[in-house]
C-alpha cells in the first residue's frame, strides 16, 4: 500500500490523514512538530496514553474537552486531583471514560514534577532519546529500541499506562522521531523546524 495520498489541494500527505479535515490539520501544524514545553509534553504523553486500544480520531475530536477536565494538562493542578475529581471525569461523557486512564494521568501529573524536580524540565529529560536519523522506512514500525528504552525508564520511575508502543507515538507526535512519510510535503517542514530546534 502506499503510505501517501494526493489530497484535494494538490499536496501529498501521509495516507493516515486521508481527507478528513480535522487530520489534516493535525498533520500539517502539529504531527512531529518538536515540541519543548512541559506542559506541551504532558498533553501530548497523556493523550497518547488515552488512544491506547482506541483510534486517534476519537481523541482528538474529543481534545477540547481532555482539555478542559484536565485543566489544560497542568499537571501542577492535575497532581492535586482526589477522588471526587476522579468521580466527576468518569461522568464527563465528553472525554473517554476509563478509570484506569485517568487515575494514570493524576499519577503521572505527580511523576511530571517528581521528574522535573530532577532534570529542571520533562524536555530535558525526553529529549535525549530523539531519533536524529531514521534508520528505517517512515511508518514502518510501531516500536523502536528508544520507546522501549524510554518505557522502561518512566515505569521505573512509576508511570502508568504506557509500553513501547504509545512512547513511540508520543515521540512521533512531540519531534522525537520525524516519522512523516518520505514523500509528504511536510516531512521537510518538519525536519527544517527540527535543525532550528534548540534542544534542552
Amino acid at each position: 500500500m502506499r503510505e501517501t495520498i494526493i489530497s484535494s489541494d494538490g499536496l501529498i500527505r501521509c495516507r493516515w490523514c486521508a481527507e478528513k479535515d480535522d487530520f489534516i490539520h493535525y498533520h500539517d501544524n502539529e504531527w512531529g512538530m518538536p515540541v519543548k514545553d512541559d506542559q506541551g509534553l504532558f498533553e501530548k504523553f497523556c493523550l497518547e496514553s488515552f488512544q491506547s486500544g482506541l483510534s486517534w480520531r476519537t481523541i482528538l475530536a474529543k481534545r477540547e474537552n481532555f482539555r478542559r477536565a484536565f485543566v489544560h494538562f497542568d499537571f501542577n493542578q492535575v497532581a492535586l486531583f482526589n477522588g471526587n475529581d476522579i468521580n466527576r471525569l468518569m461522568s464527563d461523557e465528553g472525554i473517554v471514560r476509563h478509570r484506569g486512564k485517568i487515575e494514570a494521568v493524576i499519577n503521572n501529573a505527580h511523576r511530571a514534577k517528581s521528574l522535573i524536580a530532577e532534570w529542571g524540565s520533562l524536555a530535558h529529560f525526553f529529549w535525549p532519546y530523539e531519533v536524529a536519523v531514521n534508520t528505517y522506512m517512515p511508518q514502518s514500525l510501531t516500536t523502536s529500541a528508544e520507546s522501549v528504552t524510554l518505557a522502561k525508564e518512566l515505569k521505573k520511575r512509576g508511570w502508568r499506562f504506557l509500553g513501547p508502543t504509545t512512547i513511540f507515538a508520543f515521540m512521533q507526535a512531540t519531534g522525537l522521531i520525524n516519522d512523516h512519510a518520505e514523500h509528504c510535503h511536510s516531512r521537510d517542514i518538519v525536519e527544517q523546524a527540527k535543525q532550528n530546534f534548540i534542544r534542552p
